[in-house]
């Protein structure tokens, strides 16, 4: 269970506490006796950057920040901090934890206990049989000392919850999980944040003649959907509405063109970016952020059954365009057209389209990028950089040069959904170009949305790449819009 966070303005002689300091110096709040303070201290000088004292009745935990370095690096390692200790914070049974500073960095104490929030999720909803870890606990209280304002906690606490729930989603494998259980999962996390849903279900996608969705679909006993989110609140500060797309293939076993196993084995991520767009949602709904939103969500699994889509087939998408498949494994990518020829009807200032789409962009940037390319205004694209650093979700640009665009040319279609081996993330990206008529920037989170092992707080079991990015890119546009027109 995902422990509560609260704000409290004393801290008494018996609570267990971090505290976060910059200095070899140890605060007169944490009421330690002599010998603990020159322990503390020794270990402080000796550069330890984390020193924990155990007093029987409480326990400290001393966080020693990184001198010279970038103020968002600092944020982060604190948040590694807090990964580096959980096992030792659950060995020691806390019912409650208190996070507190001894800098003047207030901030620290949130990234903290994001950082905490973040590394302490599991998904255990299946199993039946205790082990022997069972019997030691996390905190379900974190108290934030020195933490002024109620803001910063309600969005910390509505941001991780969101991405607790897109790990939740990204995890249940496919049996438990199809398209139509998805559309049911967004929905339901609308009613509870406050956004609007809309589902089309098959004969709607089939009458909107969303070729890309409906061809990728056809190897599924399961129907696809083609979900709509929306939240505009009473007076929102743009007049054209942001729109968010997240790839939704909820098992991709890469169709006719089958991945072997290796690759299949975590396939049931690849509706990370549809997960992603509904935690974007649940945080702003939640924060009531004034800016007008649409989020739309293409789903469906790819299989290689009964009368699969072939390499070789020519598609009619929703905009009219002809696509020659020339592999039913780059199956994200049509469904993310369709969406992104749809969201012409809204007149967005910008799309953003978010997915788990190339091998092409993990083998380039690792978990440690996000693929980004496009063709928007740069003030977004450095808005987004911008907020990437902040919650180190980073992104890194990819060329968008129109020769790229050349590679996927096809001599029997408008255009092929895949071009060759080289450039194959930007290759994508301008296939996706070509079915927008707004600007649009492409976020591929193939290399850090699905992990082989966990890294730090982003755990294997679904990390939720790119819903803090996101969330910040919002919150930071409501905030600054004017300045951005």
């Amino acid at each position: 269970m995902k422990p509560v966070v609260q704000h409290i303005s004393q801290i008494s002689p018996d609570q267990s506490v971090v505290c976060i300091v910059e200095k070899n110096e140890i605060p007169a709040f944490l009421k330690l006796t002599t010998a603990e303070k020159e322990y503390a201290l020794r270990k402080l000088r000796e550069e330890e950057e984390t020193v924990f004292i155990n007093s029987y009745f409480k326990c400290t935990y001393l966080i020693k920040l990184k001198k010279s370095i970038e103020h968002y690096r600092k944020r982060e390692e604190i948040r590694k901090a807090a990964a580096a200790l959980k096992k030792l914070i659950r060995s020691n049974n806390h019912d409650e934890l208190v996070i507190s500073s001894g800098t003047s960095d207030k901030e620290a104490v949130l990234d903290f206990a994001e950082g905490l929030l973040l590394s302490v999720y599991s998904f255990d909803k299946y199993r039946t049989v205790d082990d022997e870890e069972e019997k030691y606990h996390y905190p379900s209280r974190l108290l934030l000392h020195g933490v002024t304002g109620k803001e910063g906690i309600q969005w910390l606490t509505d941001l991780t919850d969101a991405v607790w729930l897109v790990r939740d989603l990204i995890n249940e494998p496919v049996n438990h999980l199809n398209a139509l259980a998805l559309a049911e999962a967004v929905a339901s996390t609308g009613k509870k944040a406050g956004f609007r849903t809309e589902v089309l279900t098959k004969g709607k996608i089939e009458a909107l003649k969303m070729g890309g969705l409906l061809a990728v679909n056809r190897g599924s006993v399961d129907p696809p959907v083609f979900c709509i989110l929306e939240w505009k609140p009473g007076k929102p500060v743009n007049s054209s509405p942001l729109v968010l797309i997240g790839k939704g293939v909820v098992y991709d076993s890469g169709g006719l063109n089958i991945k072997t196993g290796d690759y299949m084995a975590q396939m049931k991520g690849d509706m990370a970016g549809a997960a992603a767009v509904t935690g974007v949602f649940h945080t702003v709904a939640k924060s009531k952020l004034p800016l007008h939103i649409i989020g739309l969500i293409p789903a469906t699994d790819n299989r290689p059954g009964g009368n699969a889509y072939t390499q070789g087939d020519i598609i009619t998408m929703y905009n009219k365009m002809t696509v020659e498949v020339g592999n039913t494994d780059a199956e994200g990518r049509l469904i993310l057209a369709d969406a992104i020829s749809y969201a012409a009807k809204y007149r967005p200032m910008l799309i953003i389209d978010i997915a788990t789409l190339t091998g092409s962009a993990a083998m380039t940037f690792g978990n440690q990028a996000i693929a980004m390319m496009g063709n928007a205004d740069r003030k977004f694209v450095n808005l987004l950089e911008e907020c990437g650093r902040e919650v180190y979700e980073r992104v890194s640009e990819l060329p968008f040069w129109e020769e790229y665009g050349d590679m996927i040319k096809s001599k029997i279609a408008d255009v092929r959904n895949v071009g060759g081996r080289e450039a194959g993330a930007i290759t994508a990206g301008k296939f996706l170009e070509k079915f927008s008529e707004y600007p649009l920037i492409h976020l591929d989170i193939a290399g850090t949305g699905i992990l082989k092992k966990d890294d730090h707080y982003r755990l294997r079991e679904g990390p939720g790449s790119g819903v803090r990015l996101l969330s910040e890119f919002v919150r930071r546009l409501s905030k600054e819009y004017n300045k951005l027109k």
